[in-house]
């Protein structure tokens, strides 16, 4: 099944969401990822089980991400305008199509120099207005990123109508051969409001992989998008202030 594949993982885990004021409210749902390397997004692999720019049962497609250049132009770029020398390996974590469909609230892009450390994240994140915003998490030139170290950025971009389009984001990653964690926290003008984290364990992407990410999670895509709606729907009978959308920044990116 995997020939010009040899790379590619799926991690299979949960993702957890907590909101601290002005109710608590919290939730975690069992979710899987894929973990695959930039230099193997573009071409067309795979099956109709799993498939890489086909038609599949699960699969990724390049259109998901970035902004219509090629991926390791649109990835380049992006580095090259935040001041980050990063000539090594790039890694995307992110959740994939299943049956067609995909909604990809946040990816994150690692970025590593040739020697192999990690110098860069890039957060990818989507709205449900289908607007797409990346924050660029590093230091220029390329100072290396320990694991779990704290990665912060200012909130630009509108994403929860139930949060307001200001405060910081706290980013933290830890990568092991076994699991992948990352955690991003939000503080608004009053302090910590919301804490967030995804984390799985790696297995081999192959028809056992895939036939548990199938059987295990169905409809897994859709539902995404379905908890998504689910939870505001929630939060607004629960009283908790509604915000309009905030435009979209003019820009693509912020370091």
């Amino acid at each position: 099944m995997r020939p010009g594949l040899p790379h590619w993982r799926l991690a299979f885990g949960e993702v957890r969401h907590a909101r601290l004021r002005p109710v608590l409210h919290a939730f975690r749902y069992r979710a899987f990822f894929l973990r695959a390397p930039l230099d193997e997004l573009e071409a067309r692999a795979g099956s109709w089980l799993f498939g890489v720019n086909r038609a599949a049962l699960v699969g990724f497609r390049r259109e998901d991400h970035g902004d219509g250049r090629p991926l390791r132009v649109w990835v380049g770029a992006m580095l090259r305008e935040a001041g980050i020398i990063a000539d090594g390996d790039v890694w995307l974590h992110a959740l994939p199509r299943v049956l067609g469909y995909a909604f990809k609230p946040v990816s994150f892009w690692f970025c590593h120099r040739r020697d192999g450390a990690l110098v860069a994240v890039i957060a990818e994140v989507n709205n449900t207005f289908g607007e797409r915003h990346c924050y660029v998490l590093g230091d220029a030139p390329g100072t290396p990123i320990g694991a779990g170290a704290e990665l912060g950025a200012a909130k630009v971009f509108h994403v929860s109508p139930f949060c307001d389009v200001e405060g910081r984001y706290r980013f933290r990653f830890v990568t092991t051969a076994e699991r992948a964690v990352a955690r991003i926290d939000y503080d608004d003008r009053d302090g910590p409001l919301l804490t967030t984290s995804q984390s799985g364990r790696f297995a081999a992407l192959d028809v056992a992989g895939v036939a548990r990410a199938l059987l295990g999670y169905p409809l897994f895509a859709m539902g995404v998008i379905v908890r998504i709606h689910w939870q505001a729907l929630r939060l607004w009978m629960r009283r908790v202030p509604f915000r309009g959308r905030t435009p979209a920044v003019a820009t693509r990116g912020t370091r």
